[in-house]
């Protein structure tokens, strides 16, 4: 009876270790295929976090279009660097003046080119330098170079053609190159001059160069909508007037959308916009975790968006306004990033699926069997063995 109960004792415990073994391999099992994944899931993509810090005014997130950062000028600065003296014409290269001198048409000339040097060439008197001069001040010069040959000579001298009162258009505008102007020009004359604005509604600014030093911005939008004139510039001579070509600034769109990259940034562009001109959301997205990220300074802001709100409730109150260099995120739903996850992990994982042939394949159902019932090899294989 001893030996008996030794024997039962000794296969009671031998089974509580193979029950043992059993348990620890359903726990490994279940640890690697249900927790392992649920924690590499929750580390997958990116998750923005919402910050608290108020915004400066000029960057916040409103709903209307926000002005750009651009610092345009005032009436008071144009003023500041246009001369105040009366316009006086002055000739440079390539103006065409005529001399009449009264009662002495062997000296009058018609059609005289000032040369590049500012020169031009009267006969008795030869070679007078006329560059940046009126022409009351050309008359007189001439004036006195005649009356040592002639009494009291009457000298006339007009412009027939004005080339040295232009100004250099560069940008978007029509017919961008020199323009000449026939009297005092301002901003609005250059512009017509040069063939116009193509977009005029989408143009925002233009910039004045003058001389080395100076340049201004101004706000067209403002000149041409509002019609301010104050801010319609004189141009002076060889000003150059620039408007910048569409499109130069940028935003970003990220995350779950069909097409995501860099979007050019066009008038009213905002969340639902950015995210259609991306192509839309995709199958994998959470509308309700949408994020725009903003540029402060060394760190930015970061606000969330909730577009199924927007869309199935018509609340515009999400629908922000985007300014250069935003990024617009799209956050990924719970179980894409699960899916994500699966996805990047080995082939094994698909025993989730709980198909008996799957398990069987990667060997699974082997290693059960070989605990429950001391069998090796595979079911259908010919390497299958049954243990004593």
């Amino acid at each position: 009876m001893q030996a008996l109960s030794l024997s039962q004792h000794f296969v009671t415990r031998q089974n509580m270790k193979k029950n043992r073994r059993i348990f620890l391999s359903i726990c490994h099992i279940v640890l690697w295929f249900t927790v392992v994944p649920l924690l590499l899931a929750a580390c997958s993509g990116l998750s923005p976090k919402i910050t608290r810090t108020p915004a400066p005014a000029e960057r916040s997130f409103l709903i209307n279009q926000p002005k750009k950062d651009q610092k345009f000028a005032s009436p008071a600065q144009i003023e500041k660097i246009t001369p105040i003296t009366n316009f006086e014409y002055r000739l440079g290269p390539g103006d065409v003046v005529n001399i009449k001198i009264w009662r002495r048409p062997e000296l009058s000339q018609e059609g005289i080119v000032v040369s590049p040097d500012g020169l031009i060439a009267i006969p008795r008197v030869g070679s007078v330098n006329v560059l940046n001069l009126t022409q009351e001040e050309v008359q007189k010069i001439i004036t006195v170079k005649l009356e040592p040959l002639y009494i009291k000579p009457e000298v006339t001298v007009w412009v027939r053609e004005f080339h040295n009162n232009k100004a250099f258009v560069l940008g978007r505008v029509g017919k961008p190159g020199v323009i000449n102007f026939p009297g005092k020009g301002t901003l609005l004359e250059g512009l017509a001059l040069a063939g116009g604005l193509p977009d005029q509604g989408k143009l925002t600014r233009c910039a004045i160069i003058r001389g080395r030093e100076n340049v201004i911005w101004i706000d067209l939008q403002d000149l041409l909508k509002n019609g301010n004139m104050a801010l319609n510039a004189p141009i002076l001579n060889n000003d150059v007037i620039f408007i910048p070509e569409l499109n130069d600034e940028l935003i970003y769109v990220m995350g779950e959308v069909l097409n995501p990259g860099a979007i050019q940034l066009k008038d009213g562009m905002n969340v639902l916009k950015a995210i259609m001109l991306a192509g839309g959301m995709n199958k994998n997205a959470n509308a309700e975790k949408v994020f725009v990220i903003r540029q402060q300074n060394v760190n930015g802001d970061v606000i969330r968006v909730d577009f199924k709100r927007l869309v199935e409730r018509g609340d515009f109150s999400q629908n922000f306004a985007l300014l250069p260099d935003d990024i617009v995120f799209i956050s990924p739903t719970g179980m894409a990033k699960f899916n994500y996850t699966l996805d990047k992990l080995t082939p094994a994982l698909q025993i989730l699926n709980l198909g008996t042939s799957d398990a069987e394949t990667f060997g699974i159902m082997a290693k059960l069997r070989q605990n429950l019932w001391n069998q090796s090899g595979f079911v259908n294989s010919s390497t299958t063995t049954t243990g004593n």
